[in-house]
């Protein structure tokens, strides 16, 4: 069993009660096929590099699950026939892969080193 992340990207317009309804979805998906989830952080609605589908924005979905290659398959076949699910990635995450609570930290290494210094 491998460890993989997704984001999703959702249509802007799509509404709370829609996106919740892809997360359940994807979740059922992953657990039925033998996966856990282990962390969905909901970046919220955020500008697009490039309009997908004519789209500026997107309302971004960030997950990180255990499961095998068959739940991944049958998830990404739902995002393509979703309407709602305007472009997603799914990557396998290498065995050294440390999953945490918090946010990265902001601060270069250069600042870092400037503040020990100080």
């Amino acid at each position: 069993m491998g460890m993989y992340e997704t984001i999703s990207i959702i249509m802007p317009n799509a509404g709370e009660e829609v996106i919740e309804q892809i997360n359940e979805k994807t979740a059922k998906i992953i657990t039925d096929t033998g996966g856990e989830i282990l962390k969905v952080d909901k970046w919220g609605i955020k500008t697009l590099a490039y309009p997908i589908r004519k789209e500026p924005q997107g309302y971004y979905v960030y997950t990180v699950f255990s499961g095998n290659s068959d739940g991944v398959n049958e998830m990404e076949r739902i995002f393509r026939i979703d309407d709602n699910v305007l472009k997603y990635m799914t990557i396998k995450l290498g065995k050294d892969f440390v999953l945490t609570d918090t946010a990265p930290d902001t601060e270069t290494e250069d600042e870092e080193s400037a503040v020990a210094e100080a």
